[in-house]
């Protein structure tokens, strides 16, 4: 499956929303709302590389929120860039990475 045909099944399963990564939280598209790291669970984790260039990679992770009522997705090339996030985000971010 490619990177657009899951995001499109994520999205009739529900996930509707798509989540900026910011230092502390997840900001939803319209910024109006912030979910910040323990208030968000991460579903599923896909894992995309590229074919050509290993580097070319990208994760896409499915995300709720019980306590903002919303479920959506966050797309990430080439791995978490750790220089602009706290470690709690960071932590939650790895959860099923392991």
């Amino acid at each position: 499956d490619t990177l657009s045909e899951v995001m499109n099944v994520l999205r009739e399963r529900g996930y509707t929303e798509d989540f900026n990564l910011e230092e502390n939280c997840l900001s939803c598209r319209d910024g109006e709302c912030k979910v910040s790291a323990g208030e968000f669970v991460i579903d599923k984790v896909y894992r995309f590389e590229g074919e050509s260039n290993p580097d070319d990679e990208a994760s896409l992770y499915a995300i709720s929120s019980a306590k903002h009522d919303v479920k959506g997705i966050l797309v990430n090339g080439g791995g978490i860039y750790t220089d602009n996030i706290t470690d709690a985000m960071l932590e939650c971010l790895q959860i099923k990475r392991k």
